[in-house]
């Protein structure tokens, strides 16, 4: 932010302008202000401030408009999978056995059938591995099957939303998604051999990482656009760096989804079987689980509560796209897919009696050019969650401002810091913020406020300006 803009916008909060009566379709002084300097026109911008106590909003301007609400659009999916799920609801990952085991072989095939885990772990495939070896599995004679059928989904391209296809981010969803398909490439200087070490977690077995990268001096500054990466998957998997890379720098990450899901469970089960002591004679392909295969063991996800604090405070796209296709098989049976799920949450906001007509959910993650809901609606969405008995789980699952999550570097030192928790959205052409705030005088307000416009990312000073105006209790 520029200083002149600073010390604008650090005024305008300051000013005592008399709040909007109830209902007025009137943007508060400071926000008003922040979106001029941003270029973005009122009419582009929707805004509902409600504390949860009343049945009305005390703040409202185009409420009832349609709007992109990127991934606050997960707000829908985690408070209907809390109560049409459950906080402790689990998925599951089975591990079955075709043929004989005896004397630790399998003359056979192992097979692993999915339920949509979004959070399968590298830790706890390992757990899982680790269990069939105590049960009595070392000598796979035949293949590895993997049984996604509990989604049925369309091929995911990755690279259709931004043309970023390697961004963990644009992952698909996936019935035996496993560790969000991703590996961490980790960057470690070398100042003795003026060299970069460079290895990737998960390990896969086959994937070779070659680096020849120049340690350098001078700043960090952007460290990722000195690197030419050149990431191949065929013939084998291969990462290869070339450039340079600071040594201020020190040891840095860079995540990238790179082997389709096929591959990527391949090579980290080849890897950890072998770890294990485990042998394989085949390959590892898809399949259906056969009906005369055996459960030889199994593992769980943490619970629902747990999943949608790690969906909402990091924004985890595939983690909402798995959540959202599960309500879906648990409304209407399986297989998944995002017309059971669009069905089941339509259903369940008229239960509650939220009427929205304009709500378009195309995967429930935000993550979409399409998905609309108005201000007003997501607004009645999170009164009606601060009323719920799952209110401590829904409000626990947002970011803390100035202290975890997507909100952690935001607001820093300011009143509203700590006192608010709020789900972001980011998109090009989309910013939006939505949650609650505790104003100085103890009341908690539902705040809602939509920005669709090209300039929407100069509007983060609006948003934050609406977070301020609330906490100084202007919203009454």
């Amino acid at each position: 932010m520029r200083y002149t803009q600073f010390l604008v916008l650090v005024m305008i909060s300051g000013s005592t302008a008399a709040a909007p009566a109830a209902g007025q379709d009137a943007l508060p002084a400071p926000v008003a202000a922040a979106l001029r300097t941003a270029g973005v026109p009122a009419s582009n911008v929707a805004i509902v401030v409600q504390q949860v106590g009343s049945d009305r909003p005390s703040t409202r301007h185009q409420a009832s408009t349609p709007m992109n609400p990127a991934s606050t659009m997960k707000l829908v999916t985690a408070y209907a999978a809390l109560e049409m799920l459950g906080p402790a609801y689990r998925w599951k990952t089975e591990a079955h056995v075709r043929g004989s085991l005896q004397d630790e072989v399998l003359a056979g095939d192992l097979v692993f059938k999915g339920y949509g885990d979004p959070k399968l772990t590298y830790e706890n495939l390992w757990l899982l591995l680790r269990a069939l070896r105590e049960r009595g599995l070392r000598d796979i004679r035949g293949d590895v099957l993997l049984d996604r059928s509990y989604f049925d989904t369309p091929e995911h391209d990755s690279g259709k939303f931004d043309d970023q296809p390697l961004r963990p981010y644009n992952v698909g969803p996936d019935a035996l998604l496993l560790n969000f398909k991703a590996i961490r490439f980790q960057f470690v200087p070398e100042p003795e051999r003026s060299a970069v070490r460079v290895y990737g977690e998960p390990r896969l077995d086959p994937f070779d990482i070659v680096s020849v990268l120049r340690l350098t001096s001078g700043p960090c500054g952007d460290w990722q656009e000195r690197i030419a990466p050149d990431f191949r998957d065929a013939p084998a998997p291969r990462a290869l760096f070339t450039g340079s890379y600071p040594a201020s720098c020190g040891e840095r990450s860079w995540h990238v989804a790179l082997l389709s899901p096929d591959d990527y469970f391949a090579g980290v089960f080849r890897r950890l079987w072998s770890e294990l002591g485990g042998a394989l004679s085949g390959g590892v392909k898809n399949g259906a689980l056969p009906k005369d295969a055996r459960l030889l063991a199994s593992v769980e996800s943490p619970g629902l509560a747990e999943v949608v604090r790690d969906m909402n405070k990091f924004s985890n796209n595939v983690m909402a796209r798995q959540l959202y296709l599960t309500l879906g098989a648990e409304a209407s049976g399986p297989p998944a897919n995002a017309v059971k799920s669009r069905d089941a949450v339509k259903a369940w906001l008229a239960r509650k009696g939220i009427d929205a007509p304009e709500l378009e959910i195309e995967n429930g993650s935000g993550l979409s050019r399409v998905e609309r809901i108005s201000a007003g609606n997501l607004a009645a969405l999170l009164v009606a969650g601060f009323r719920s008995p799952l209110m401590p789980e829904l409000l626990a699952s947002l970011p803390l401002v100035a202290v975890d999550g997507t909100m952690r570097r935001r607001l820093r030192y300011e009143g509203v810091a700590g006192q608010a928790h709020i789900k972001t959205g980011t998109l090009a052409d989309a910013r939006a913020i939505a949650g609650y705030v505790l104003d100085r005088r103890g009341s908690r307000h539902a705040v809602v406020m939509f920005v669709n416009h090209p300039n929407a990312p100069a509007a983060q000073g609006a948003t934050d300006a609406l977070l301020r105006w609330v906490y100084d209790s202007a919203a009454r």
